[in-house]
């Protein structure tokens, strides 16, 4: 056992000066280590030493430096480690377990940036495009990071959410109003995102608990439903009784972006698809384009049937060297919805359109043209358009695309395009009739 010494006082304990260990008494192996500076000028390092036996084995544990540990202190520390050490608890295997345990709590201390910005790298390729992971991180930064950014997301409750939803933001108009109330959709797909930042946080035992951004059962029982805010806005389109008169003007423009729209009325596809366009998709011999996976929405990859008219347009196209795109902009890069939209803004305050219309909604226009003047079924029409048809089961066994059939359905939407409304129309074959 340690030699027991008379407990020293604080000031005897000042007046120590040779460096070594100096026992002070009071706990049985209670020591002060002096020891020389590491600089000249320096003072004399002192610390506390703790000397016990534990299972047969001394060890030597050390208590802190000294005066930042006062000589009361110290000696309650080695009091409790010496009563831990004749119980067999090891003092050095239990500082060491204590600070693992302290590390990994430090490092499951995660902001709610922390997490947002570890998921969308981590998720980077699941992004359609750089459009929409700009937008992903836009909205964290607009709406959630000023209010919870800083948070730990173990911390993060569901009144944290409630609050986030309800903050005041500016009308059009002017006056303050709610965030869930005056900006409904932004709102619904900000805590969507918010949602899968904070699974991503539990899956990684960042926090624990249901997820206070939970919509069904949680926050619905707090705010309205999204759906009697906000009625779904749909795209303003062109009745197709007007395309040949719309088509005709914009001929006339002669513009890289009129051509562009043209060809978007022809294919019936999504503008991101038609301005990310390149030249590898298109085959002139089989008459076909083939969207990759990346240039839809859906991600999936979409075959599309090229009318006459269509190839005519691609014809037309000049091909700059260097350059994939069909419709590249001066820069080079694709075309931007700005530029499209523009253009038809354009013919709008020049009377050249008379309704309000933009790009996305000639896909409405030819819906409605192949359901209102044709005999064509659902599911030929619903593929034109990219849209799934059926449920799981039937997707599950229809591997078939129905190109052929749907050729026959796009030469027919090309040949009304080309004809002014009202003069005789080319005839349209109820596929079913010719089946």
């Amino acid at each position: 056992m340690p030699k027991i010494v008379p407990p020293l006082t604080s000031v005897q304990i000042n007046r120590l000066k040779k460096p070594g260990w100096h026992a002070v008494g009071g706990v049985a192996g209670l020591a002060l280590q002096i020891r020389e500076p590491s600089q000249p000028e320096a003072p004399l390092s002192r610390s506390w030493i703790l000397r016990v036996v534990v299972g047969g084995k001394r060890q030597v544990v050390g208590l802190g430096s000294y005066p930042q540990v006062g000589l009361a202190d110290a000696r309650e520390k080695a009091k409790a480690i010496a009563a831990e050490a004749r119980e067999g608890i090891n003092p050095l295997l239990k500082k060491k377990q204590a600070r693992s345990a302290s590390i990994a709590a430090a490092s499951a201390r995660k902001t709610f940036i922390q997490c947002a910005e570890a998921y969308m790298e981590a998720h980077a390729a699941d992004y359609r495009n750089d459009k929409h992971r700009k937008q992903w991180a836009s909205t964290l930064e607009t709406y959630a990071y000023p209010i919870i950014g800083k948070m730990m997301v173990a911390d993060i409750a569901m009144r944290h959410i409630h609050d986030l939803l309800l903050q005041p933001v500016r009308c059009q108009t002017g006056v303050i109003s709610k965030f869930w109330y005056e900006r409904t959709v932004t709102a619904e797909r900000l805590l969507s995102r918010i949602r899968t930042v904070l699974d991503y946080a539990t899956v990684n035992e960042y926090r624990s608990g249901p997820n206070p951004a939970t919509w069904t059962g949680h926050l619905d029982t707090l705010l309205p439903s999204p759906k009697k805010l906000k009625p779904v806005e749909h795209h303003p389109a062109l009745p197709y009784r007007m395309i040949n008169d719309f088509v005709t003007k914009l001929r006339k423009n002669g513009s890289l972006s009129a051509k562009a729209i043209e060809f978007l009325i022809l294919t019936s596809v999504r503008s991101g698809s038609v301005r990310l366009a390149e030249w590898s998709e298109i085959s002139l011999t089989d008459k076909l384009w083939i969207v990759p996976a990346a240039h839809t929405k859906a991600n999936r990859e979409h075959r599309v049937p090229l009318p006459p008219q269509a190839i005519e347009l691609l014809e037309s196209l000049p091909r700059i060297a260097g350059n994939p795109r069909l419709f590249p902009s001066a820069r080079g890069a694709p075309l931007s919805d700005m530029a499209l939209s523009q253009l038809m803004r354009g013919m709008r305050e020049r009377g050249e359109l008379t309704v309000e219309a933009v790009p996305h909604g000639f896909r409405s226009t030819f819906r409605d043209w192949s359901a209102e003047q044709t005999a064509y079924p659902t599911e030929i029409r619903e593929v034109a358009s990219m849209h799934k048809v059926g449920n799981a089961v039937q997707q599950a066994y229809q591997r078939t695309d129905l190109l052929e059939k749907r050729r026959r359905l796009m030469h027919d939407w090309a040949d009304f395009v080309d004809q002014p409304w009202g003069t005789t129309r080319a005839s349209i074959t109820p596929i079913r009739g010719a089946a």
